[in-house]
């Protein structure tokens, strides 16, 4: 089910909200969790209800593994570490299955000259997501001491992985964060404001999606479609609208999942804090999708020594998280490309920080922006080819009209804002720089959005004209997308 649809805003989230404070309301706690979580498998399984069988038996593989390593901690540590290291191989296991078969034949095939046919596995929602989730979990139990570690029941566990605000698409959440909210009574009670703040923030999120990310898409697909023909104006308004797309999709659905979080009284992790204004590609990291990057370092790089073991290690542990990122994001070599880039951009970072971090802060702030926007071409395109292509567009500097793209900007303009007195396609058009303003305006002179929500609900206007926005939004779903991270 999409945060983006008829469905989820006027029968599910109206259904579940009202369901599930409705039992809290006359304290029926255990059963309104069983009710949510009901809710949750739903809206996995709405798609393809395979999906659901797909993850119940991911929940309850899990759960009894966790449940043994909890029995057998005291009577042998070998035996305790032998089960933590068969739950993570079976979740890397079904993973790999699932996400990375064809990639591996489609490898094997060309290395070795071969036609072994491909299995064309459907790729089920968010198991990147759920399988990194409850990898956390086991990690932790495995290093907790013996009279701490954690004690839920299968309800309490389930509730947990199957959460829907961010089941598919994270922010990816550890176990100590969720499960005590969700088993608080002190939560259970409807706090209005609260309420509020999180219908204000969804709104917003739902804009970026429904309102900016879409269009912007409808101009990726149509420049990444046809490369051969595009000129550098083109091509960089295709670079720059790739850059806003994912930025106000992904940003989008964190801010969505938050705001549904907040209307179920839980506090999910910040995902996203202005991400674009970072002055490093470190303080990018520390922005961007922040939840995967305390991911790795908590269980990747800090278990393969840090930077604790000297220069060449920490480079060589730095490579080898953003090698393992980018392959987690997709199975193809322009995903791995995209994350050695960071790599490597990360490393050098690191070597040479005393002398770059002389650069004025705004010149950084710049060139961390092109980079991290270059590097995204290779994570959009369809081969490391087609993303050279693309950059080779650019470097040509033959800047020119902007064709069919300038055509659908100004089409949107006129649509959105009554735009009137504009013909036929001039080069960089007043509504190309209008939208492609709009954007930047956004990104980088407006506050983050759980700001904008939080302060909303104090001033009667700003709830109006939120109103306004949702309202918006439900009149602009006659195409519907789905997020992009749903396919990582």
């Amino acid at each position: 089910m999409l945060f983006n649809s008829y469905i989820f805003i006027l029968i599910f989230l109206p259904l579940c909200l009202t369901g599930y404070h409705l039992l809290n309301r006359f304290e029926f706690y255990r059963t309104g969790l069983f009710f949510l979580l009901g809710m949750s498998l739903w809206f996995y399984g709405y798609f393809n209800p395979w999906y659901l069988l797909l993850i119940l038996l991911s929940i309850g593989v899990n759960f009894i593994v966790y449940k043994a390593m909890v029995y057998l901690r005291p009577r042998g540590s070998k035996v305790f570490k032998s089960l933590f290291i068969l739950g993570v191989l079976m979740n890397l296991g079904a993973l790999g299955y699932f996400k990375y078969t064809d990639f591996f034949i489609k490898n094997i095939n060309t290395l070795f000259k071969l036609d072994h046919p491909m299995k064309n596995i459907l790729l089920p929602l968010g198991i990147s997501f759920f399988t990194f989730q409850q990898i956390s979990f086991l990690a932790d139990v495995y290093q907790s001491d013996a009279g701490k570690m954690p004690v839920y029941g299968l309800l309490e566990y389930a509730s947990y992985v199957a959460f829907f605000p961010q089941l598919v698409a994270g922010p990816i959440v550890t176990h100590d964060t969720l499960v005590p909210q969700l088993t608080d009574p002190a939560r259970k009670r409807i706090d209005w404001e609260k309420m509020a703040k999180g219908l204000a923030l969804f709104s917003l999120g739902l804009a970026k999606k429904v309102l900016l990310a879409d269009a912007f898409g409808t101009v990726v697909n149509l420049c990444f479609s046809g490369i051969d023909f595009m000129n550098s104006s083109t091509a960089l308004i295709a670079v720059i609208s790739y850059t806003f797309q994912i930025y106000f999709d992904f940003s989008g659905y964190s801010d969505m999942a938050i705001g549904l979080g907040w209307m179920l009284m839980t506090d999910l992790p910040v995902n996203f804090d202005s991400p674009y204004k970072a002055d490093s590609i470190h303080d990018f990291w520390r922005r961007w999708h922040m939840t995967l990057t305390a991911f790795f370092r908590k269980y990747v790089y800090f278990p393969l020594g840090g930077s604790r073991k000297g220069k060449v290690r920490t480079c060589i542990n730095t490579f080898i998280v953003f090698f393992l990122s980018g392959l987690w994001h997709g199975a193809g070599w322009t995903f791995i490309l995209w994350g050695v880039m960071h790599g490597f951009m990360m490393i050098i970072e690191s070597l040479f920080w005393e002398g770059i971090k002389k650069i004025p802060a705004v010149i950084r702030r710049i060139l961390t922006f092109v980079f991290v926007s270059f590097a995204w071409v290779f994570f959009r395109a369809d081969s490391i080819n087609d993303g050279i292509r693309m950059i080779k567009c650019i470097l040509r500097l033959d800047f020119g009209s902007i064709e069919g793209v300038s055509g659908y900007y100004s089409s949107l303009i006129k649509k959105l804002m009554q735009y009137n007195g504009l013909t036929g396609v001039i080069p960089l058009s007043v509504p190309t720089v209008i939208f492609i303003a709009t954007g930047f305006i956004i990104i980088f002179g407006m506050p983050n959005a759980r700001h904008i929500a939080e302060k909303s609900v104090k001033r009667k206007a700003a709830f109006v004209w939120l109103a306004a926005l949702l309202c918006w939004c439900l009149f602009s779903f006659g195409g519907m997308t789905t997020f992009l991270y749903f396919n990582f």
